[in-house]
């Protein structure tokens, strides 16, 4: 009897060895990572850098599934073509809770995931293109793209691309559904009932837990890099704003020193910072710099080359004003139809604020910046006084009042001739051009300082 218990305890003593050994080697189930990010502002060129950079996160971030946060009233449909086209190309599963709003080009994209979710009181649809205004709808042409999308895009998700149209085209009429004369939008219970949403949820936990039922998880939400927050920043229109201010000034103040100095160096940075980050989100064009530098070189031509101010200073301001101010935008070459009137106004306000303040800039601080002790330690602002016991003064006394003509254009230095003798001179910072009357004000140095006559004392 003894022995039977002994081999009874052995035998169970291995089996509980093995169980256990079969227990360590299972794999542990790891939490499922779901990744969100939100769609919560106008579909232009930001919002498609914002997605690409969330979809390229999740993907390093290897997640296993995607849940988009979507509460927009839509915008552009190039825009929204390519978000579309990212998630539709998605190599994981990606869901989009409607938090409230996903009309136009919100519908679109919302269509393109394998699953849409929608908050109490939310709705989508009204896909209708319309103008930057906002008001009248666009040519008929884009409403003819839109429509091919959104069948399209329906069909790639098994829902009905009839009703996926009818959502743009109000002459469309879906018995039961729409009458002619209105597109779709769908309330929560109506897009649930013609299977554009597979249901109603009050949160993202209850996106996750109750409708697609995962319990062991976690929420890995998208945070914007340190770069993208110093673009956003520099986005800012007060930002951009007082970029342009110093592009003005430091080309100016520029001009009025020579050499390569500070000025430039302080206009050619802004210049960088400011279109730059209007260039990573896709509102700066390649040609749109290109105008901007081409106005530069019109306009350096006109101020060294050319006398007078004509035809090429005029192109030049023109050309720097358009190049800031497009930028700043959305614009398709030239084509504002998807540009809402908003947008085009503030930025066009802004550049030209903009200007006005770097000319009220220039103008005040023009005959004191030579005065500060800081600007003395990176130019030579400094002046020679007779009284401080500098004599190396190269002319006469008797050349002091003296009146003549300008031998070329004085921007501000040049050479003028006074009875018949050509003199290095310069002005007190004015351009003065060829053949205008100048009188001597200062014989100190080694330029005779003058000023046009007729001008102020």
């Amino acid at each position: 009897m003894k022995y039977l218990v002994l081999m009874g305890l052995f035998l169970g003593l291995i089996l509980d060895l093995k169980a256990q050994d079969q227990n360590d080697t299972l794999p542990e189930v790891s939490k499922k990572k779901v990744f969100t990010f939100k769609i919560d502002d106008n579909i232009d060129p930001r919002m498609n850098r914002r997605v690409r950079l969330a979809l390229e996160e999740a993907k390093n971030q290897e997640a296993d599934l995607i849940i988009i946060e979507m509460d927009t009233y839509g915008g552009a449909v190039n825009d929204a073509d390519d978000i579309r086209t990212m998630i539709l190309e998605l190599d994981r599963p990606i869901h989009v809770w409607i938090n409230k709003d996903a009309a136009s080009a919100g519908a679109l994209i919302s269509i393109a995931c394998d699953s849409i979710y929608m908050a109490p009181g939310a709705s989508i649809g009204a896909a209708t293109v319309v103008m930057g205004g906002g008001g009248d709808a666009a040519p008929d042409k884009y409403q003819s793209y839109m429509r091919s999308m959104m069948r399209s895009t329906a069909e790639a998700k098994g829902r009905d691309p009839k009703i996926a149209e009818a959502m743009v085209d109000q002459n469309l009429e879906i018995e039961g559904i729409t009458t002619k004369g209105s597109v779709i939008t769908f309330s929560v219970s109506e897009a649930i009932a013609n299977g554009f949403s597979e249901g109603q949820a009050s949160s993202l936990k209850e996106v996750i837990e109750d409708k697609l039922g995962i319990k062991d998880y976690e929420i890995i939400s998208y945070d914007a890099s340190d770069i993208e927050k110093v673009i956003a920043f520099f986005l800012n229109p007060v930002v951009s704003g007082f970029l342009i201010l110093i592009i003005f000034a430091g080309i100016y103040f520029e001009i009025q020193t020579p050499g390569v100095g500070f000025p430039l160096a302080a206009s050619i940075t802004a210049i960088i910072l400011y279109f730059i980050p209007y260039y990573l989100t896709g509102l700066a064009s390649n040609w749109e710099i290109a105008v901007f530098i081409l106005g530069v070189i019109l306009l350096a031509v006109e101020i060294f080359v050319l006398p007078g101010f004509g035809i090429f200073g005029i192109l030049g301001i023109i050309g720097i004003l358009v190049g800031l101010t497009l930028g700043m935008i959305p614009n398709d070459a030239f084509d504002f139809t998807f540009v809402p009137t908003g947008e085009l106004f503030g930025a066009l306000l802004t550049v030209i604020i903009s200007a006005l303040a770097a000319m009220g800039l220039i103008f005040f601080m023009a005959p004191k910046v030579n005065q500060w002790k800081a600007f003395s330690s990176i130019a030579l602002a400094g002046s020679q006084q007779r009284n401080e016991g500098y004599t190396s003064s190269f002319y006469s006394n008797d050349l002091m009042g003296k009146e003549g003509v300008t031998h070329t254009r004085l921007m501000p230095s040049g050479k003028i001739i006074i009875e018949d003798e050509i003199y290095d001179a310069y002005s007190r910072g004015e351009f003065i051009d060829k053949g205008e009357k100048v009188k001597v004000i200062s014989t100190e140095g080694t330029s005779l300082r003058v000023r046009k006559v007729g001008g102020e004392e």
